[in-house]
């Protein structure tokens, strides 16, 4: 696998997500552009105050339950009707309503799991799967909010920043360098 460009990521640490929020709502007030923020639990509202548009998991969940009930009842009526048909006591062979628990069962199994692998696929978490740490504290108690500098970057705009993240509460600002693979994958943080 070859490696990609590295990155720089210029980024402030928070001591409270109150104060994060607030900092990620000036900054994008200001127009700049933020790479991506870390918090130690779901902080509500942050997404939202990034710009990060709704997920399409529930469009996917419908899918992958339309999925399950069709395999259900599909299954259910050529083994009742074609494969193996018994006759009941005389009830007939495409008996819908006793295929409804199989069929519910089924819906909610494919959903969940689809879901489950879509989310881990997307996300990159699967298992064996390593993510670099800009900052430690971030798993504990700390926030961050991170800037990628690319080459384009004027030391102006690397000024202006810093000045927002000073501005807006940060209590230190530091500068790493990240290398990311073809697979997306963050490798090693210098």
């Amino acid at each position: 696998m070859s490696k990609l460009p590295s990155k720089r990521i210029l980024y402030g640490l928070y001591e409270d997500e109150e104060i994060l929020l607030k900092a990620v709502k000036n900054a994008r007030a200001e127009g700049l552009q933020i790479w991506n923020c870390f918090t130690p639990f779901p902080v509500h509202g942050l997404e939202h105050a990034m710009g990060i548009k709704d997920t399409r998991l529930h469009t996917a969940g419908f899918l992958f339950g339309a999925t399950g009930t069709t395999v259900a009842l599909t299954f259910m009526i050529w083994v009742n009707t074609v494969n193996y048909p018994i006759n009941f006591g005389g009830k007939p062979l495409l008996s819908l309503p006793s295929y409804i628990p199989i069929t519910f069962e089924l819906t909610v199994l494919f959903a969940s799991v689809g879901m489950v692998m879509l989310y881990l696929y997307i996300n990159r978490l699967a298992p064996g799967m390593e993510h670099a740490i800009l900052d430690p504290r971030t798993t504990s108690h700390m926030f961050l909010m991170g800037f990628e500098i690319d080459d384009s970057t004027t030391d102006a705009q690397i000024a202006d920043v810093r000045r927002v993240l000073e501005e807006n509460g940060a209590v230190e600002i530091a500068e790493k360098t990240i290398e990311e693979e073809e697979d997306g994958l963050i490798r090693q943080v210098f």
